[in-house]
C-alpha cells in the first residue's frame, strides 16, 4: 500500500515506518525535517510546516491509499491538513489520546464514554488542561471530512524504545541502579501503558484491513498494578532495589514527579476498556521484553544524558530522609 505519514521520524511514527517498510509498504514522509533528520534516507520525504506547506504535496497529483497523522494537536491545523489531502488520500488515520474523555473517576471507559469539552475551541497553544478537549475537536474535523474512511486510535501512555518523554524509561533505569526507590502508594494502584511498537503494529493492521471507527489502545490485556510493574523491573534487571511507598499526600505536598502515577480520583485513566481493540487484533509484548528493550535503547544515548522525567538522585535522597522522619 501507498501510505503518507505526517511525522514519522519520532517515537511511534518512527516505529510505524520501520514496521511498514519491512512489510513492503511504500512510504512517503511529510515533516519538518528537524527530528532525527538522518534516518530513513532511502524513503521519499517532503519537508515543511503542515500549517502552511502541506498543500505542496498535491502539486504533482499524487495519490496515497491512506494518510497516518501522528502529530495533530490543533483543530484548525488538523482540519486544514484533512482538507488539503481529501483529493489525494482514500483514508485518514488519526492518532488521538485517551485524554479525550470527560471523567476519569471511574474505571471501564469505553469508546462511547462522554468526551471532554473546552470553552476555547480556537486555542492553538496546547496545555495540560486543553490537550484532551482539543484532540476531541481534531477527531471531529477528520470524521466530518472522511466519515467511514476514518480510523481514530486513542492510545494511553506510550512506552518503550524511542520514547522522548522518559515517563516509563525512568523506572527501569532508576531501579537498575538499586538502593531505596521512592514509589507511589498504594502499591496496588492501577497502571496501563502500551509499547510504541505494539501500537504501530495495530495501526498498520488497521490500515491494511481498512478498519474504521475509534479504538482505545493501551494495555496490557490484564489488570496491572504499580507494584507489579516496578517488581518486573527488578526481575528484568536483576536489581536489589527496595521501595519506599510514599503516600499520595506526600507526593502532592512535595510536588514529586512520579512518572505514570495518577491520584486516586484519576484511577479511571489507568483502567480504560480496550476490549474493542483487542478483538480487532491489538496484541501486547511481554513486560519483561519492554523493560529490557527500553534499557538496551537507553544505553545507546550519550553517557551524560539526563532523564526528562522522574527524580534526580540528590532530590530523591532528600525526599527519602524527609519521608523517614515523617513516618518514624
Amino acid at each position: 500500500m501507498k501510505i503518507l505519514v505526517i511525522g514519522g521520524t519520532r517515537f511511534v511514527g518512527r516505529h510505524f515506518v520501520e514496521i511498514a517498510v519491512k512489510k513492503g509498504h511504500q512510504i512517503t514522509l511529510f515533516n519538518r525535517g528537524k527530528s532525527n533528520p538522518g534516518i530513513f534516507s532511502g524513503i521519499e520525504q517532503y519537508h515543511g510546516s503542515r500549517n502552511t506547506e502541506l498543500s505542496n504535496l498535491l502539486i504533482s497529483n499524487r495519490h496515497w491509499d491512506c494518510v497516518l497523522d501522528t502529530c495533530g494537536y490543533v483543530p484548525r491545523i488538523v482540519k486544514s491538513s484533512a482538507e488539503y489531502l481529501k483529493i489525494s488520500v482514500d483514508r485518514y488515520v488519526f492518532v488521538s489520546t485517551i485524554s479525550v474523555y470527560a471523567d476519569f473517576t471511574k474505571p471501564g471507559i469505553t469508546e462511547d464514554s462522554p468526551l471532554s469539552t473546552t470553552n476555547d475551541p480556537a486555542a492553538e497553544t496546547v496545555t495540560n488542561e486543553n490537550y484532551g478537549p482539543l484532540k476531541v475537536l481534531c477527531e471531529k474535523a477528520v470524521n466530518d471530512l472522511y466519515g467511514d474512511n476514518t480510523l481514530i486510535i486513542r492510545p494511553g501512555l506510550i512506552v518503550g524504545p524511542y520514547d522522548p518523554t522518559d515517563r516509563f524509561t525512568y523506572w527501569p533505569v532508576r531501579i537498575s541502579r538499586g538502593g531505596e526507590v521512592i514509589a507511589p502508594s498504594p502499591p496496588d494502584s492501577p497502571v496501563q501503558f502500551i509499547d510504541g511498537r505494539d501500537l504501530a503494529e495495530f495501526m498498520l493492521s488497521g490500515i491494511e484491513n481498512k478498519t474504521k471507527g475509534t479504538y482505545n489502545a493501551t494495555g496490557p490485556e490484564y489488570p496491572m498494578t504499580m507494584e507489579e510493574a516496578l517488581r518486573a523491573c527488578i526481575a528484568a534487571t536483576g536489581s536489589k532495589a527496595t521501595f519506599a511507598w510514599v503516600s499520595e499526600k506526600f507526593i502532592e505536598d512535595n510536588n514529586i514527579d512520579m512518572p505514570g502515577w495518577v491520584p486516586k480520583n484519576w484511577y479511571g485513566i489507568s483502567q480504560v476498556d480496550c476490549s474493542k481493540a483487542i478483538k480487532q487484533g491489538l496484541r501486547f509484548r511481554s513486560l519483561h521484553d519492554i523493560i529490557k528493550d527500553t534499557l538496551d535503547w537507553h544505553a545507546t544515548r550519550p553517557a551524560d544524558y539526563v532523564l526528562k522525567a522522574g527524580l534526580k538522585p540528590e532530590v530523591e535522597v532528600e525526599l527519602l530522609e524527609k519521608w523517614r522522619k515523617l513516618v518514624s
